[in-house]
């Protein structure tokens, strides 16, 4: 079966489901950065510009997978919505599904759709596959239930003509996360550009990785260490956990760094779209969730589907695997850097101001930890 991936990216959903034995037809990426990465590692596909200017979808074409833009949808965005000036395109991802009838559609974005402006964009989108006689399912799903130490919600939708996409994103329960606990002998990784409203605190993990922060910056989330040290990943370390390997971003004519931490913060993690790409190749046997009838006006919950008797609302985890997640630790290298003095004490200072809950000990930890300017972070 052939794939054809709208707003591409860096190929996070094309390397896994070329990982599970599918073939990348066309790649469409209007950022150039991202469009020669997409070069280096697809030679053999045809890649594209432009959503907007392409023509149609080869008939060959089995599944779209598109992870649209999502500045105007997300937490950090300017939350304009789907008819924003970034994520109106998919408005054109319609018609060309409407022209090819493709089978099935896979689409990624983030978690926070589901709440903007009372789940207007996900009424839209749902309206637009059920006009076009699509079933659908989708359920929210975290990397960390995939092997990987980085916290990342994200909505997985799978729209079909021709199977139950039930069979793909229900046919595992899962488990139920235990709460987080924060230690002083568990790593804590945290948003060291913010400070007074979320901290993103992570046990032993990293929190999403993203594009924006409140410095107007691109960079890594820290990691505080049991040993004291506060670290932030490398850009190998990033590509790693979200699943691509090191060095996935450089290639030749290389983007500067900058666009690679943005490429990286965009992607879609590569487990999770291949535990995705792996079920629609073998769907499984439909679990006993428990259904609740989704109305007209109702919140979007976490997980729902569109099949047989209506919209229904699925009390489902967001980890529905339980691969074992290695700790944060064993991503660390002598390519971490330490974080500078300045960013350190700016954030100290913003929690400590801010007034939120801080796990005990942490900002205390943070005041002792050895500085850039002394001496040099161990691996």
């Amino acid at each position: 079966m052939s794939v054809v991936g709208l707003f591409a990216g860096i190929g996070g959903f094309e390397k896994a489901f070329a990982d599970a034995g599918f073939e990348t037809e066309l790649l469409v990426e209007i950022d150039s950065a991202a469009a020669a990465v997409l070069r280096a590692r697809f030679p053999d596909a045809d890649i594209r510009a432009d959503v907007a200017e392409l023509a149609d979808i080869p008939s060959s074409a089995s599944i779209i997978t598109a992870g649209f833009p999502c500045q105007n949808l997300s937490m950090a965005g300017d939350k304009s919505g789907i008819d924003g000036g970034k994520s109106r395109v998919v408005h054109k991802m319609f018609g060309l599904i409407e022209q090819s009838h493709v089978p099935t559609v896979v689409v990624e974005n983030v978690y926070f759709m589901l709440q903007l402006d009372k789940g207007s964009a996900m009424d839209w989108l749902v309206g637009q596959f059920e006009r076009l006689e699509y079933s659908w399912a989708y359920r929210v799903l975290n990397t960390m239930a995939f092997g990987l130490p980085h916290r990342r919600r994200r909505v997985y939708f799978v729209a079909s003509r021709t199977m139950d996409p039930r069979g793909v994103l229900f046919a595992e329960k899962g488990i139920v996360p235990e709460p987080a606990i924060f230690d002083n002998d568990t790593p804590i990784g945290f948003y060291w550009t913010e400070g007074r409203s979320g901290v993103g605190l992570t046990p032993d993990g990293i929190p999403p990785l993203k594009v924006g922060s409140g410095w107007g910056i691109v960079s890594a989330p820290a990691v505080l260490f049991p040993d004291g040290e506060v670290l932030m990943p490398s850009l190998g370390g990033c590509e790693r956990l979200q699943g691509f390997e090191a060095g996935w971003t450089t290639v030749e004519h290389a983007p500067p760094k900058g666009a690679q931490w943005r490429m990286i913060g965009n992607a879609v993690s590569v487990p999770v779209a291949r535990w995705v790409a792996k079920r629609i190749k073998t769907p499984g046997e439909i679990q006993d969730f428990e259904c609740i009838p989704l109305l007209p006006g109702d919140r979007w919950p976490d997980a729902a589907w569109n099949v047989g008797d209506g919209r229904v609302r699925v009390v489902a985890t967001d980890q529905p695997v339980a691969v074992t997640k290695p700790s944060i630790a064993t991503f660390r290298d002598a390519h971490w850097t330490r974080l500078s003095d300045r960013a350190l004490d700016g954030f100290i200072k913003r929690a400590t101001e801010g007034g939120l809950t801080m796990p005990e000990g942490f900002v205390d930890a943070l005041r002792t930890a050895p500085r850039k300017a002394n001496s040099k972070p161990r691996a």
